[in-house]
């Protein structure tokens, strides 16, 4: 049995990463993913592969399939969701930052536009613009026409153009800003807070029902500004300002926050920067469901 399943597990490993990426792109939460890659092994392992001449293909193909069918399950959960519903923030490396396509493609900011596609646009973009696989090699992964595939493309393509921020900072620019913002609010220090922040900056908080967030976005600096002066001096969640520690880390591909409480991780932070240098949409991830990856430190890219 080893000597069979041998070949099989190394080349399912060889692209496994490849197989993680790929559902998670598609479908924005790493739990989901990582069933995904399980669901993808199970079915890896009981197809006769006699005839597979590119298992990358033919993995892909798996991987597809399993995140467009879980992507259609759980759209009414997410169209029912308590609140915004953001994506599973992922902890990153600073050489994954270092990779402009990389980060981009993991960014908060493309995977909030990525939620507004269809699953079949949804998969054909990540395929085409993320992984640069051809129409044709799409059209196999999906089990759709190559007609319907470029059609699908150019939908996502001017979908996300017109819907993602026009301008991103380059990484240098997004870490100090970020630097900067950290020390003010954790400082306490408003005056600075405010200056970071553009005039009708965006706050989405993301709590799934599960712990107290804004319901709707928190739009404006002065109103932003309150929210994050009041962390030094209201309980959150159960826990005094004292006890909650924050840290500067990776975070899907850019400099990002997260907040801890003595024996969890309860927030995670992460900021777009626009052209002037000041931040313009924050996304703040909370609900316990989505914060397990990164409280076991684990990082995917």
């Amino acid at each position: 049995m080893t000597q069979q399943t041998g070949p099989d597990q190394l080349a399912f490993q060889q692209y496994r990463s490849l197989i993680f990426s790929v559902a998670y792109r598609i479908l924005g939460t790493a739990a989901d993913a990582e069933d995904a890659v399980q669901d993808t092994w199970l079915k890896w392992s009981a197809a006769d592969r006699s005839h597979v001449a590119d298992p990358k293909s033919y993995l892909t193909r798996i991987v597809s399939n399993l995140a467009m069918e879980r992507l259609r399950s759980t759209r009414h959960k997410r169209e029912t969701y308590v609140g915004p519903w953001l994506p599973e923030p992922i902890l990153t490396g600073p050489d994954t930052a270092d990779d402009v396509a990389t980060a981009d493609s993991v960014s908060m900011a493309l995977l909030v536009v990525l939620e507004t596609l269809s699953p079949l646009e949804r998969a054909v973009f990540v395929l085409k613009e993320v992984f640069a696989f051809s129409h044709a090699e799409i059209a196999e992964a999906v089990e759709r026409s190559e007609a319907a595939v470029r059609q699908a493309a150019h939908r996502a393509r001017e979908h996300v153009q017109a819907r993602r921020p026009r301008f991103a900072a380059d990484r240098a620019r997004q870490r100090d800003v970020t630097e900067r913002f950290f020390a003010a609010a954790t400082g306490g220090d408003i005056n600075t807070l405010m200056e970071l922040l553009s005039p009708d900056v965006t706050l989405w908080t993301d709590g799934g029902g599960k712990v107290r967030q804004a319901l709707e976005p928190v739009v404006g600096s002065k109103t932003v500004g309150r929210w994050f002066a009041a962390l030094r001096t209201a309980t959150y969640q159960g826990i005094e300002p004292e006890q909650m520690r924050a840290e500067l880390t990776w975070i899907n591909g850019s400099a990002g926050m997260i907040f801890r409480g003595p024996d969890r991780v309860i927030a995670t932070l992460t900021l777009d920067v626009d052209p002037e240098g000041r931040i313009s949409t924050i996304h703040n991830v909370a609900n316990p469901d989505k914060l397990h990856a990164v409280a076991a430190g684990t990082r995917y890219f």
